[in-house]
């Protein structure tokens, strides 16, 4: 153990450390939160400027974590939030939490995290531990990022020190959160990998530790994989069932009776969020590099993208039915954030639903209680309250996601037509199309 080593594990036991964390979005805001909570200094750094307004003023801009759980390390000084990659100087710890998106070519983009990159380079200097926990595909840490460390005249694993972890947040769980979800660390050396444990071990119950900061990046991809491919699987079941007219969700019910052997997925209207419709692909990218063509994982992901179609098809037929064309209809979206008691639009499948019932010629309203407004993929729209009168005058109601604080009783009493993407209602209901 060298000298750097040394200082930075008797910061961590002392709580003496100071961290910048990069990206406070729904990763990195519960992230620094946790920090605080254990008594180290933090710098909140993002580039968004409404959300240093929100810190600063003490109000929140994510609705699962109320401004009284981070607005009090505020008022002491503990929780700066800045747009100013200086603090990175006065920072032992550097934790980047930004964006992973996809191209249009369903390539993987990179720009944030080079962007944050070249920010902190200015900045680096010996003793820092670095961390990335951005969803990324394996070899990034090494290939992208420790080259800076090498362009500021430092060595990794013996004057700085470079690691990476994987993100496990699930904005909404009441019963996961940052402290008692496990974390899976590595280091690009052994020395690295330590530090990793020792910080993590400071804030989370249970720390895994894995050879290599490419096995790292594997797992998170693996993760996301899983439950794309899965999901993929039994929205497939769902088209195979519902023309067989039978109840996919008897059927997934029934079989999760099984005690061993099946774990219980559930279908839905598409994927949404920062993980599940992206990470797949970062993997098939970097495949393709190793001359391996992933048909299992982009053939889910064909079936996932399909799902908002389905849903399209499904309200078209509800609407003949009652001999309604679907151009001129009044249509609600139940629901446009990507899962039930969020407020998070990522890559929602409602946006994809409303944006089509539009060109279509529908006249579209949505109600959610979590997201007051939105202006995305050239749609500008604003929450409607569900009033009767609402819903007495709409020609069919599209639950996409079921947010709980919903009246499903009285959608179910008013609409002339539901087409529910999400169960909730019985089959058998005359007037409830599942989709």
């Amino acid at each position: 153990m060298n000298q750097y080593q040394e200082k930075l594990f008797q910061k961590i036991e002392s709580s003496e450390l100071a961290i910048s964390v990069i990206g406070l979005g729904y990763v990195g805001l519960p992230l620094a939160l946790r920090f605080l909570e254990v008594g180290f200094q933090v710098y909140g750094i993002d580039s968004d400027e409404r959300k240093i307004q929100a810190i600063s003023t003490g109000k929140t801009y994510i609705k699962h974590i109320p401004s009284d759980k981070y607005d009090v390390y505020r008022k002491n000084g503990k929780f700066q939030a800045t747009s100013n990659y200086e603090f990175v100087g006065k920072s032992d710890v550097i934790i980047i939490c930004v964006p992973t998106p996809l191209t249009l070519y369903r390539e993987p983009d990179l720009t944030y995290i080079l962007q944050t990159m070249e920010s902190l380079f200015p900045h680096l200097k010996k003793g820092q531990f670095i961390c990335l926990e951005s969803t990324t595909y394996p070899g990034t840490t090494e290939e992208v990022l420790q080259p800076y460390l090498t362009k500021s005249k430092l060595t990794c694993g013996l004057d700085a020190f470079l690691a990476f972890s994987p993100e496990r947040e699930d904005p909404g769980n009441q019963k996961f959160t940052t402290q008692n979800i496990p974390k899976v660390v590595s280091g690009v050396t052994s020395s690295c990998r330590e530090i990793a444990a020792r910080l993590y071990t400071k804030i989370v119950d249970q720390v895994v530790e894995v050879s290599s900061t490419r096995t790292a990046e594997m797992t998170k991809l693996l993760e996301n994989i899983h439950r794309a491919v899965n999901i993929g699987l039994v929205n497939e079941m769902k088209v195979v069932a519902d023309k067989m007219g039978i109840d996919i969700y008897e059927v997934i019910r029934a079989a999760a009776t099984k005690p061993f052997g099946f774990v219980p997925y559930y279908p839905g209207p598409g994927l949404g969020g920062h993980c599940i419709p992206i990470d797949p692909f970062y993997l098939t990218w970097k495949a393709r590099e190793y001359g391996v063509h992933t048909k299992f994982i982009e053939l889910a992901g064909d079936i996932n993208s399909s799902m908002p179609n389905y849903v399209i098809e499904k309200i078209i037929y509800g609407l003949n039915k009652s001999e309604k064309s679907l151009k001129k209809s009044k249509i609600i979206v139940i629901g446009v954030a990507y899962k039930k008691n969020i407020d998070d639009l990522r890559e929602s499948p409602s946006l994809f639903v409303i944006q089509k019932l539009l060109e279509l010629g529908a006249e579209v309203f949505y109600h959610d209680p979590y997201i007051s407004e939105f202006n995305e993929h050239g749609i500008q729209l604003k929450n409607s309250d569900l009033s009767t009168q609402l819903i007495d005058e709409s020609d069919c109601v599209v639950v996409i996601t079921d947010h709980d604080s919903i009246d499903y009783n009285l959608l179910l009493e008013r609409s002339k037509l539901i087409i529910d993407t999400r169960g909730r209602y019985k089959s058998a209901l005359e007037k409830v199309i599942r989709a």
